[in-house]
């Protein structure tokens, strides 16, 4: 039964404030990773575990929050996940050594994933049947923008203080959410209590899952099936998900309901799912590398560039679900998006060592409008044909999918620039020799300007050298990271296709009859 009035809205504020917290802890500490690092004492590669143990629970998780919620009752799940994760981030903060900070944040991970399905589903419950679609979009915001403004506000924090607050300052905010929940949601029936439990498929989809994500997360850097532990992952990813699925197409109570893919838009839906995770989290993770490590920007100038484009984002939400409700279909809407990501792509390709912050404002813009036009379509589309606790279920399976896109994403790029990198060095190489007047000129110039500043003849050709290495290298990654960006935007524009295999709606909305 829909929610009326003023408590529509508090409802509304606290899930998409819960669904935020766990949004924004998968990106703010990336951005705190040389502090942490340094200040205790480990190497990059283990400080990285922070991500990738969060990352790795947060999607085992996900598909299972649907059977969670049903079993102990939506708004316990709920209320729970909130309290374990705000209590696991005060222990984040007061961590002294890494071991116990990546135990913290795989506890943080498994509560955070208990946040994000758990609040779509009880945002589609307290809304009316008729305005789902402004419901879907409300959500959008926190999915949409959490990651994307996770950056800036972690290099805010680590401006004016040091590490531990960007887990500190999850206290006030979880401590809001749990009041409200507890206060507001209405409690939903334990419609799997007393059941048994399918101790199997719980093993299984944590060894299926588990193993994908931690491949996709260290495989670039572990040199992929060079290292043995990331072969023997790959393998049992493989057989752990064919032996999942077999378990719970066998069981009566499964932990992950498959027979919803029965649903042709659902099916279909979690492949679209998993190219907007691919597109939101690879532009997000490859255009401040490319902005610090090319450009020389902060931390927090590169966050301060993503907001704009964010604030477009959470302006547009409420008309796309307006649009919605009208009738719009939500294929149209989605083709757009997808295309405004092409355009996105294809402008950024196109820069250069000499891009300022001007050079992105547009493009970064047209992004966060295509991103609003893509997740309220593409989510409302995936469950236009979900009922009651089908809703939950499948809640989590397109949650899984869009966050496994988007770890495809990291993993796929980072690959393709390590792999086009060496290609375009070779290629820039085969300019840099005696015989190309062009290399000549600049090569001359550069000894000139050394001499002129009181070095030697020898020492100047060296230095020269030196800053010829510089320039080659610096622009082999443009080119690298204009490939990205290319191979991005190809993958959204060749993925419309897809949309137009699921069902057509007047207005695809959602039943409110969730349980």
């Amino acid at each position: 039964m829909a929610e009326v009035g003023l408590k529509k809205w508090i409802i509304t504020f606290t899930v998409i404030t819960a669904s935020l917290l766990e949004l924004i802890d998968t990106t703010i500490v990336n951005v705190a990773i040389p502090q942490i690092q340094g200040n205790l004492g480990a190497t990059l590669e283990d400080v990285a575990w922070l991500s990738t143990g969060y990352a790795v629970a947060n999607v085992i998780v996900l598909p299972m929050s649907g059977w969670l919620g049903n079993r102990f009752g939506r708004k316990n799940y709920f209320l729970t996940s909130i309290i374990v994760f705000t209590l696991v981030s005060f222990l984040c903060g007061n961590a002294t050594s890494l071991g116990e900070l990546v135990l913290f944040r795989i506890i943080q991970g498994l509560a955070g994933g208990g946040l994000i399905s758990t609040a779509q589903a009880i945002l589609i419950e307290t809304w009316p049947r008729e305005d789902v679609g402004i419901a879907t979009a409300l959500f959008g915001l926190g999915a949409v923008v959490g990651p994307t403004v996770g950056p800036t506000i972690g290099g805010y924090i680590l401006d004016v203080s040091s590490w531990p607050w960007i887990f500190y300052v999850n206290i006030p905010v979880g401590i809001v959410a749990a009041y409200c929940t507890y206060t507001f949601v209405r409690a939903t029936p334990k419609e799997g209590q007393g059941q048994p439990v399918d101790w199997w498929g719980i093993a299984l989809l944590a060894v299926a899952v588990g193993s994908l994500q931690t491949v996709l997360e260290k495989g670039e850097s572990e040199d992929w099936f060079a290292t043995p532990y990331i072969t023997a992952l790959a393998v049992a990813s493989v057989f752990g998900l064919l032996l999942f699925i077999w378990r719970e197409m066998s069981t009566d109570h499964p932990i992950v309901n498959f027979k919803i893919m029965r649903h042709r838009s659902f099916a279909v839906g979690m492949f679209t799912s998993f190219v907007l995770g691919f597109g939101l989290y690879g532009s997000v993770f490859v255009f401040p590398v490319f902005c610090q490590n090319l450009l020389g920007f902060s931390a927090l100038q590169t966050g301060e560039l993503l907001f704009p484009g964010g604030l477009c984002t959470i302006i547009m939400m409420p008309f796309i679900g307006i649009m919605l409700k009208k009738g719009i279909p939500a294929q149209f809407m989605a083709t757009g998006g997808m295309f405004l990501f092409f355009v996105f792509c294809w402008m950024l390709s196109n820069s250069t060592l000499q891009s300022g912050t001007g050079d992105f404002f547009l493009p970064l813009v047209i992004r966060g409008i295509g991103m609003a036009l893509l997740f309220v379509p593409l989510t409302t589309l995936a469950i236009q044909d979900l009922k009651g606790a089908e809703i939950g279920q499948g809640s989590g399976l397109n949650n899984m999918m869009r966050q496994l896109g988007g770890s495809f994403g990291i993993a796929a790029l980072t690959t393709l620039i390590h792999i086009r990198s060496g290609l375009h060095r070779s290629n820039l190489l085969t300019n840099v020799n005696e015989y190309n007047p062009a290399f000549l000129e600049r090569f001359n110039t550069l000894i000139k300007g050394f001499m002129a500043k009181g070095q030697s003849l020898f020492e100047a050709k060296i230095m020269a050298t030196k800053a010829m290495e510089g320039i080659v290298t610096r622009q082999t990654m443009l080119l690298t990271y204009d490939d990205a960006y290319w191979v991005a935007g190809l993958i959204m524009l060749f993925s419309i296709p897809l949309l137009y295999l699921q069902k057509f709606k007047k207005n695809a909305n959602i039943p409110a009859d969730v349980h």
